[in-house]
This record gives C-alpha cells, structure tokens and sequence, in this order.
C-alpha cells in the first residue's frame, strides 16, 4: 500500500517480531543486508539520552557504534544526537571535562569524523549549576568542534553538493501533561518562544524543497507507546504540519527504548531511538497493540539514506540488528525480516 500499510498488517509484523525475538536477538540474519556498500547514498548513526551521569550505558552503546562501524567498514557522514545531551551536573560549562569523555572519547573522531548534529532535551534545560543550553551552543562555534547545534532550532540540507535530504531539528521543550515542570529545575521554552519556533517551522516547511526527504527531528516524541506517552501540544502544533507536507521520519528519544510506530494513511514513520545509556523505562503500550516495534533495549540506530529509500535498523547494545525497515521518497514503508 502505497504511504502505508494497513493496521492489520502491521499487527501481524509485530507478533511476528516477537516471535523472532523470543529465538535471541541474534536471529534477524537477513537484516544485514542494508550493510552493503552504498555508493550512493549516506550512512548515519544517530543516538538519544546518552549523557547520563553514571555513564556505563553510555560507554557499552558508544563501544558497540564504535565496532558497529568497523565491523562494517562504514565511514559516518553524520551523528544525530537527540538530546538529552547532559544529565545532571555540566560545572564548567563549555569547558567541563564531561565534553572530552562523555563526547569527544566517547564518540571519537577515529570512528566518527563527521558532523554531530544535535538538538535540546528536557535536561539539557536543568540549570547545573547554569545554562547547559548556553554552554552546548557555545561549545558548537569552538574551533574544530564536530558538535553542530548553531541555535535551539534549525534546518540543514546534506550533502551540501546536491543534497539528498532536508533536516528540520526541532526544540520540543514544551508544557506536556506527563512532565510537571518543577520552577528552577525544569525549563521550557517560553510562550513566546513556542511560538516563534512554530512561525519558523511553518515558513520552513512551505519553502521549495529539491531533496528526495524530509526528515524532522525532536527530543521528544509525538507518539510514543513509552511511559512518557504521546505529546498533545506537539499532535496538535505539529502532527498536522508532518502529514501536510508528507515528512517521511520524524525521530525523537525522551523515552528510553527503541521504537517505531506507523499509522494507517500517515505519511510520517515516528522513530524513537532513546537507548542511548539513560536507565531504560518500562513501556506502556505493547508493539501488538501498536507498533510495528517497541522494546526496553539499549541501542542506536542506523540511517542509510540513498536515492531510491531510506533505510533505517534499530541495533542493541552489542551491534546487532533488532528492527528495521525501508521507506521509497513517494512514503511506501517495507518491514525487513
């Protein structure tokens, strides 16, 4: 089905994903076909909710993306980090030593000699002791930096010579019903703020695009089956802004799992790719109820981007393949098992 797939069709994927699942998750041989040299397109790796304070998730994610890559002989054209960038306590700011082993030596320019394109979490916004969002903007303009966040949202185009995909990093830090925002702990943007940014979004999206994809991206999730739940002010602020102009992914963290959800006539696939070392949290909502996948699993995930799909896998903790699926530019989404 064209920009689908139909709701039962999906409940059959995930049974049939937990049934592979329950055979180890080492039982997906197939999916390692998207690991073939491609020519033409991009290979990305992106990572969320990574920057916790007792980091031993952290480093057995980083490790796995770092043999991933090897293992694979992939050179990286880009990280996406989605945020969550910094638990806790970031004394020094731009020149806390957290930036060189929980960023610079966790993901080192040996494995990744690309750029790391960020976006804000809730905690990067926890004042500790001050402005972490001032210090992640600050570290991005540091000569020789790979860290790329120039301001709270922005849009980028990759490659730079004829590109093939349009990104639009979101700041999702907004009043949600499920996250009470404690006063001198828990920031968001303010009215006016949300409000700018909506503006932007809007003026960005109706601009010509000349790339086969549009990806939008997030630190929280529109739609999650996680304990978070899904988000009312962004289904109603930019839920219809997706489906307006058919953005193919929009990738998010904020839970700590790893998802991705479809929605009979959407044209949008909803990622969530949150297992990036945080503790994990319980879902609430199983994959057969609505999926096609949902998992309490640390991991990343891989974006490979050519001209004819984009190919996205969700691998675990030790590299290895637990979900994946295609899309084609016209939104035709394929489950690979």
């Amino acid at each position: 089905m064209n920009g689908s797939l139909s709701r039962r069709g999906f409940l059959r994927q995930s049974f049939a994903f937990s049934a592979v699942a329950g055979l180890g998750l080492g039982s997906l041989p197939s999916l390692a076909k998207p690991h073939e040299k491609n020519v033409e397109g991009l290979e990305w790796l992106m990572v969320g909710d990574w920057g916790y304070e007792n980091f031993t998730g952290q480093k057995m994610v980083a490790e796995a993306m770092q043999s991933y890559v090897r293992e694979h002989h992939l050179k990286p054209h880009a990280l996406l980090m989605l945020g969550d960038n910094w638990y806790g306590d970031l004394t020094g700011g731009v020149d806390s030593p957290r930036w060189k082993t929980q960023f610079e030596e966790m993901y080192p320019k040996t494995a990744f000699d690309c750029p790391a394109y960020a976006i804000l979490g809730n905690h990067d916004y926890q004042r500790m002791p001050t402005s972490k969002v001032d210090a992640e903007l600050a570290y991005a303009k540091k000569e020789g930096t790979r860290w790329i966040i120039p301001s709270r949202w922005y849009r980028f185009e990759f490659p730079a010579s004829k590109p093939l995909v349009t990104v639009i990093a979101l700041d999702s830090n907004m009043p949600h019903p499920a996250g009470p925002q404690a006063a001198g702990v828990n920031f968001t943007l303010t009215p006016e703020e949300q409000a700018e940014q909506l503006r932007w979004l809007k003026t960005e999206l109706e601009k010509p695009r000349n790339t086969s994809y549009l990806i939008v991206m997030g630190h929280h999730p529109i739609y999650s089956n996680g304990p978070h739940g899904d988000h009312k002010t962004l289904i109603a602020e930019w839920e219809p802004l997706l489906r307006e102009h058919k953005a193919h992914l929009y990738l998010a963290g904020h839970d700590h799992d790893m998802q991705h959800l479809e929605f009979e006539g959407h044209p949008t696939s909803f990622v969530m790719s949150g297992g990036g070392g945080a503790d994990l949290y319980n879902l609430k909502i199983e994959e057969a109820q609505r999926g096609p996948y949902a998992a309490k699993v640390y991991g990343f995930s891989h974006l490979q981007v050519a001209p004819d799909k984009l190919t996205l896998l969700h691998m675990d903790q030790n590299g290895r393949t637990i979900h994946g699926f295609t899309k084609t530019p016209d939104g035709t989404v394929k489950i690979l098992s």
